[in-house]
């Protein structure tokens, strides 16, 4: 099975050939990976070096002459080193782009602080009007790329990974699909956790819910899955800073009386960095940490804190 990344770059080459209002803005990265589109199209593919600020500049500055940017490179050059022109060159000024960010929270974890970005999501949750997509797998990532570039002037992030679910599921952006339903308490998946969620609450009676769109949030949807529920516990399992989505999730059941556990990466930082799928357990984001945590969570147990590192997560 190819990456997102992968079928991202192959999906954005032939979009250039079926729409002649996207154009695609590297800063190096992936350049190698549009060697044809860069031959087919030179004046819609535009690569401005390492300067990330320039990047999201150009992408508004392409937007206001009516051109559909499709902005690309790793998530912590793509949000959070160019943030202030993600606030002023698209937000400021009402235009609209598709941001695509490879990386995730960990997945280029051994290069380093400079290349992780598990907040993200946390960040653009500062500014108004992000559509945000969180696919958990290559064929939902050409399914909300494609629907991203066809919208005429919205602001879209797709956060692409290397984490990956074992079958694609339908989206439908904006909303969240129910998976199952059971009666003691609503799980909502995120992306590329369904399949370690779904392994952890084997033999729980929980409903799981499954968002591939997290912006904006399915309030409704959350607030049906919990009047169909006996009890009114609700888990968030997100693959970047835990809480992110905590604050809209809330909001969906502020009259309803409700308890919240959130999961996802830690704050505190993991300076072994190792591979994604060490900081993945590391966080307790995999099927036997999601499954301790919800399980404790659920029985009215106090779930037990991380520590910060793999080898001390399972002492």
């Amino acid at each position: 099975m190819d990456t997102m990344r992968e079928r991202f770059t192959d999906v954005a080459g032939r979009l250039l050939e079926e729409d002649p209002r996207l154009a695609v803005v590297l800063a190096v990265i992936s350049r190698d990976r549009f060697t044809d589109a860069v031959r087919d199209h030179p004046d819609r593919v535009i690569d401005v070096g390492i300067r990330e600020q320039l990047l999201v500049s150009v992408a508004g500055g392409l937007a206001l002459t009516g051109l559909r940017p499709l902005v690309h490179t790793f998530g912590s050059f793509l949000v959070e080193r160019p943030f202030e022109q993600v606030k002023l060159d698209l937000g400021h000024q009402g235009t609209g782009a598709v941001l695509v960010s490879s990386g995730a929270s960990y997945d280029i974890a051994a290069g380093g602080r400079t290349h992780q970005a598990p907040g993200d999501i946390a960040l653009l949750d500062t500014l108004d009007g992000w559509t945000v997509h969180v696919p958990g797998h290559p064929d939902e990532a050409e399914a909300l790329i494609r629907h991203a570039a066809a919208d005429d002037d919205h602001r879209v992030y797709v956060r692409l990974s290397e984490q990956s679910n074992r079958a694609a599921r339908p989206v439908s952006p904006g909303r969240f699909r129910v998976l199952r339903e059971g009666r003691a308490g609503v799980v909502v998946a995120v992306g590329p956790l369904l399949d370690a969620t779904v392994e952890a609450v084997e033999g729980m009676d929980v409903t799981v819910l499954y968002a591939s769109t997290v912006r904006p949030f399915d309030a409704a949807g959350l607030r049906a899955a919990v009047a169909g529920a006996d009890a009114a516990d609700v888990v968030l399992v997100e693959p970047y800073l835990a809480g992110t989505s905590a604050p809209f999730a809330a909001e969906a059941l502020l009259d309803l009386p409700h308890r919240l556990l959130a999961l996802g990466t830690a704050r505190e930082e993991l300076r072994r960095y190792g591979t994604w799928q060490e900081h993945v357990a590391a966080h307790g984001l995999d099927a036997a940490g999601l499954r301790e945590r919800i399980g404790a969570f659920l029985s009215g147990s106090a779930p037990r804190q991380l520590q910060g590192s793999p080898e001390r997560y399972r002492q």
